[in-house]
């Protein structure tokens, strides 16, 4: 668990390493310089806009298991199963019987029975549920620590996937992700990561109006969640660190990555999707201020700088009674677009809004589960693995940055061997784990 001084192994690993994964990287971003903007109007189709249909089509029985039983989990197993015919949950996985069981007697009031005899508990219960044939699906939604790896297990057992956010919460984490989901393209699986807003119709107007140069050269973006404190859970006397740690997990930079990893990365994908392009070097900070348990920061600032001198600023905040900003808005040389939904000149004059009415906006949280079936039956894998992994990415190197008061570039941190928590998983005493032991910039650590 102990950090890694990342800076000076990076340089170990050698310039072929990052070389290669650089070179991954630039083929795969789609550009949306200036100059491809003027040159054509785009069209849905050709930028891969989703058919946003009410429901998944009909198609052969697809079973699902649920990894990882939380409430966000639970949410996840309902809204697969809602997203069209013929869909069910047939097997959990859980490390706390008591939470299964929770979840459990949630998902029956919405008509899901799991039987007994498939439902696992423990360190090893996600690997039980892999091994079940008769599963098609896995539904990733346990701490963020463990995605990478049961992720790439998932996809050796030829599952299709959705994983939650963040893919991964270090470097080691997000490059296994990466590798695994060009296994998946290998075999035609589909991966849907809960990064909703690619899923809601007014992103995706607005993404078109801006790719077809509505408000010019795109030259900066910002990305915020500003918001209050998040659930915690005191620690209870009987609990080792490593259960207080897991039930705790929000709190828990080993298992959650901070709060960039939790929160703003999701407006941070929504500008990476839009600038279709990885940011070169960060400068960031932040502290706790308010923050009472666990060994997070509660604020962050991060200043991304590209190739082409666009500037991407990305802040979160999670402290009570301030005042509340989560959006992401991308400036141009004609105008400015608010999303999710409108755009305006640099004037402040509405250029383009959202029609609502004549396009209503589904749920996200249920258009994704929509769209990750319909890609399964119409044999139309959707592949966003990688666009997890390097989201995930940007926010690491942000936290990287406020973490050690350093500029971190992107080739530093795609290289790094830095990886968070222990390498064994059972209950008992964790060593490299200090209750309020925040990371402090300018020193080591």
């Amino acid at each position: 668990m102990k950090r890694r001084d990342f800076l000076r192994n990076a340089a170990i690993t050698g310039a072929g390493a990052t070389a290669g994964i650089t070179s991954v990287l630039a083929s795969s971003c789609d550009s949306n310089s200036p100059s491809s903007a003027k040159q054509k109007v785009y069209t849905p189709e050709e930028l891969g806009m989703y058919s946003f249909a009410d429901k998944a089509p009909e198609g052969k029985p697809l079973k699902a298991a649920l990894i990882g039983n939380g409430g966000r989990g639970t949410g996840a197993a309902v809204q697969f199963v809602n997203a069209g015919p013929n869909l069910s949950i047939v097997a959990l996985a859980d490390v706390f019987k008591d939470k299964q069981e929770t979840s459990r007697a949630e998902l029956k009031k919405a008509g899901i029975e799991i039987p007994d005899a498939n439902c696992f508990v423990g360190f090893d219960a996600w690997r039980k549920v892999l091994d079940m044939p008769d599963v098609d699906v896995v539904l990733l939604c346990t701490p963020p620590h463990f995605f990478p790896e049961y992720f790439r297990e998932a996809v050796n057992t030829g599952k299709h996937i959705f994983i939650e956010k963040p893919g991964a919460i270090d470097p080691v984490g997000a490059r296994t992700l990466i590798a695994a989901s060009k296994v998946a393209k290998t075999k035609g699986l589909s991966i849907v990561a809960g990064m909703q807003r690619r899923h809601q119709l007014d992103y995706w107007e607005t993404y078109l109006q801006v790719r077809n140069g509505l408000i010019g050269d795109i030259v900066h973006a910002t990305a915020r969640w500003d918001g209050g404190a998040c659930w915690f859970n005191k620690r209870r006397p009987e609990w080792s660190d490593m259960e207080y740690c897991l039930r705790n997990w929000y709190n828990i930079n080993w298992l959650m990555g901070d709060i960039p990893l939790g929160y703003v990365i999701h407006n941070i994908d929504v500008v990476t999707w839009f600038f279709g392009d990885r940011p070169v070097q960060v400068s960031g900070y932040g502290g706790c201020a308010r923050r009472h348990t666990g060994d997070m920061y509660d604020f962050f600032s991060m200043d991304y700088t590209y190739a082409d001198n666009k500037t991407m600023l990305a802040t979160n905040r999670q402290i009570n009674g301030c005042t509340d900003d989560i959006s992401e808005k991308i400036y141009g040389t004609k105008g400015v677009a608010l999303l999710p939904n409108r755009i305006v000149d640099n004037s402040g004059n509405l250029l383009w809004k959202h029609d609502a009415k004549a396009k209503p906006v589904k749920n996200a949280y249920e258009q994704e589960h929509i769209h990750f079936v319909e890609s399964i039956r119409l044999n139309k894998p959707i592949n966003q693995g990688e666009d997890l992994a390097y989201s995930s990415m940007i926010a690491i190197m942000g936290r990287e940055s406020a973490y050690t008061g350093k500029t971190i570039k992107w080739d530093e941190i795609m290289a790094s061997p830095l990886r968070y928590g222990p390498d064994k998983y059972e209950f008992g005493n964790l060593p490299d784990y200090h209750e309020g032991g925040f990371p402090l910039p300018g020193r080591p650590l």
